[in-house]
């Protein structure tokens, strides 16, 4: 069948949250190692968030189109099945996703996403700019003992928690971050110095090993100290944590840990990119939802 024929018949809907494992298996499947209790954590941040290209009924494409308050929108989870590629179906449907959320979010309000290395180009066609790349490391969980004052992220005063995540994230993500906070197979810990929260980091259970994300921290030594503790929790199990490469310390800190670079996205925004505090992240949430 003729290429644009094809596109035509191209339909694109909201996905059912059963729809969305299928997402998170084609993650799976790409080599993304998504962490085994993101659906229901992702579904719960923008239910109308995750979307799907369609043939005759069939979901054929995936793809995030996370709404933050209408302040702020994610892509990711962009994949359409192999088989699909390269006749224009991805084209079509991006832009279609790209245009929708920009209908559903404030004007002049961003757009993130984190996008593999080489399709880099193509976004940038799309008006994304490139900022910088995000950088996943990968290495082995250790023992150790953490040296300065811990405590989960579930008993410290949600309110705290959520100001320290937005001044790092940019925008407040309340539902996902309750959920976030509380790892089914995973732990949440939070960084103390004179009764404030000073770090935060999450390690969760993923396809394979564990991961670590977010890992914010006001200094080099907090974000080492919070990265032994989560690695103490993953001990023995490969170990994943993404960094931003303009954060020259969370290199560092991946480094001492002996982690090395295994894959890579590169961060780009349309619209204003927000002003974070690149030099406090040491490693990104998620690459799906920022």
């Amino acid at each position: 069948m003729h290429h644009d024929a094809l596109a035509d018949q191209l339909t694109f809907r909201t996905m059912s949250r059963e729809e969305l494992d299928i997402a998170v298996q084609w993650a799976a499947r790409e080599g993304w190692n998504p962490g085994k209790h993101d659906a229901d954590i992702f579904w719960a941040t923008d239910p109308e968030g995750f979307v799907a290209a369609c043939l005759d009924g069939e979901v054929v494409g995936t793809g995030s189109i996370v709404n933050y308050g209408g302040a702020f929108g994610f892509m990711g989870f962009f994949i359409m099945r192999p088989d699909l590629r390269n006749k224009g179906l991805g084209t079509k449907f991006w832009f279609w996703r790209r245009d929708t959320l920009k209908g559903k979010l404030q004007p002049g309000a961003a757009i993130a996403m984190d996008g593999v290395f080489d399709m880099q180009d193509w976004y940038a066609k799309g008006g994304f700019q490139f900022t910088h790349r995000n950088l996943r490391m990968a290495g082995v969980g250790k023992a150790g003992q953490p040296k300065g004052k811990m405590l989960e992220l579930s008993d410290a005063p949600f309110s705290d928690v959520l100001a320290y995540d937005t001044k790092h994230f940019g925008f407040a993500r309340e539902e996902f971050l309750r959920r976030w906070i509380n790892p089914a197979e995973g732990l949440a810990l939070g960084a103390v110095k004179d009764g404030q929260l000073a770090g935060m980091g999450v390690v969760r259970a993923c396809q394979e090993g564990y991961k670590i994300g977010p890992l914010f921290a006001d200094d080099a030594q907090t974000a080492a100290d919070l990265f032994a503790a989560l690695s103490d929790r993953a001990c023995g199990e490969p170990l994943f944590l993404d960094t931003p490469e303009n954060n020259p310390a969370a290199l560092a800190l991946a480094e001492a840990n002996g982690m090395q670079e295994v894959f890579g996205c590169a961060r780009m925004y349309y619209g204003p990119a927000p002003t974070l505090p690149w030099a406090n992240i040491y490693g990104i949430t998620t690459f799906e939802l920022g």
